[in-house]
């Protein structure tokens, strides 16, 4: 079972939290951060680089530094401000009509190294390292992980009696999204919501693979280091934000190729028919959304066309063999492109769902790219399936919008 406490957050204060809340680190290239930092955006602090004219190299010396000097300094400018006891805090965010509640709390590094937090995707090194850097120099969790897990029916309808009242926070950011928040400090909500999560077998990482194993293995270096370790310690926890699973959508993630392999149009239409049923849509002005699983649509040389798998060329018994980026993969990627390493290829790029089939017409119209693949969206069930199996989806699976807001609570230990 898992394991969750409250914790006193640094948070900014009402009247500063739509300047300090930022869009997370990894969505922003830097020129695009510099862009959108306003003077007391967390982006000084989650991407300090643009900082420096010109910009430093994110992982250079000079800009961990910097976010450090740049931490201490939102706090004594009163930018940030320490909670006055431990708490929850229930974090909302609305998308397109759609509320989806979540809450802030500790998760236990245990618990990830232990099996109880399961992963989906395979973490790079390098990217743990960095992250581990930040966590380690600031001694906090400056951004939060994204989890879910199965829905309990009584955590719900404690959520349900906190959002009742008006919440501390609550905007809507440049992008659209609302964000809304509340504090959870009754000591009753507080100690039941602990209870009860200890009786949920598992969290599932829906976003932040990098920054939970980063938090496990800071956490590991801190109880190396400590003689007098107890496990209670405040480094043995990372922030995260806990959804329940019925709460969640996973919108598409989309591909683009370079170059078709050598071959014409034409040719590789013919070479797509072998597995695909293709069906032509030139006449159609607007892009072709997937319809199903295993239906695929593809933009290439200024029109749209559906494509669908034909059976035997999947394996829906197969949690991995059944995905649509696996389909894909196999049966177009490999066979007819001979790109065999989607993590390393340079003749491929991966496009949220979020911006929209225009930008992979956009890509290919521009003479970038040669092809655009949309893909029909994984489910939830499908990546807790995965995950409870111990297997491990393709690099760009899914993608979760609306992404966490940083800077609305921040763990320090």
């Amino acid at each position: 079972m898992v394991k969750i406490k409250p914790f006193a957050a640094l948070r900014p204060p009402k009247k500063f939290v739509e300047e300090v809340a930022a869009r997370p680190y990894d969505v922003l290239n830097s020129a695009e951060a510099k862009a959108e930092a306003g003077e007391k955006s967390l982006l000084h602090i989650t991407k300090p680089e643009i900082d420096f004219h010109p910009f430093v190299d994110e992982h250079s010396k000079e800009a961990y530094d910097k976010a450090v000097e740049n931490f201490k300094l939102w706090q004594q400018r009163g930018w940030l401000v320490r909670d006055p006891k431990v708490m929850y805090y229930v974090y909302a965010q609305t998308m397109e009509g759609r509320t989806q509640y979540g809450l802030v709390a500790c998760a236990h590094t245990e618990d990830y190294t232990e099996g109880r937090i399961k992963k989906h995707e395979l973490t790079r090194k390098d990217k743990e390292e960095d992250r581990m850097i930040h966590i380690r120099i600031q001694s906090a969790n400056i951004e939060p992980v994204f989890f879910t897990y199965h829905d309990v029916p009584e955590i719900n309808r404690i959520v349900e009696k906190i959002v009742s009242a008006k919440p501390e926070y609550d905007f809507v950011a440049p992008d659209g999204f609302g964000h809304h928040f509340w504090p959870v400090s009754d000591d009753e909500d507080i100690q039941r919501l602990t209870t009860l999560f200890a009786s949920v077998p598992a969290f599932y990482v829906a976003d932040g693979h990098h920054r939970t194993a980063a938090a496990a293995l800071v956490g590991a270096e801190r109880k190396a280091a400590n003689p007098n370790h107890t496990g209670e310690e405040e480094y043995n926890y990372f922030m995260t934000v806990v959804f329940p699973e019925s709460h969640l959508k996973i919108i598409d993630y989309n591909r683009v190729v370079k170059d078709l392999n050598g071959m014409a149009p034409q040719t590789f239409l013919q070479a797509l028919a072998k597995d695909f049923m293709v069906e032509c849509l030139c006449d159609n002005t607007m892009p072709y959304v997937p319809q199903r699983p295993h239906n695929f649509s593809m933009y290439m040389d200024g029109c749209w066309y559906s494509l669908t798998a034909r059976q035997g060329t999947y394996d829906d018994n197969d949690p991995i063999g059944t995905l649509d980026v696996t389909v894909l993969s196999n049966l177009v990627f490999d066979r007819l492109l001979d790109i065999k390493d989607l993590r390393t290829s340079k003749r491929i790029d991966f496009v949220g769902g979020i911006r929209g089939l225009g930008e992979l017409k956009r890509r290919v119209d521009s003479g970038e790219m040669a092809a655009a693949f949309a893909l029909y969206p994984v489910t939830m069930k499908q990546l807790i399936t995965i995950a409870d199996t111990g297997n491990i989806m393709p690099p760009k699976t899914t993608w979760f919008e609306p992404k966490l807001r940083s800077g609305l609570a921040i763990h320090t230990f």
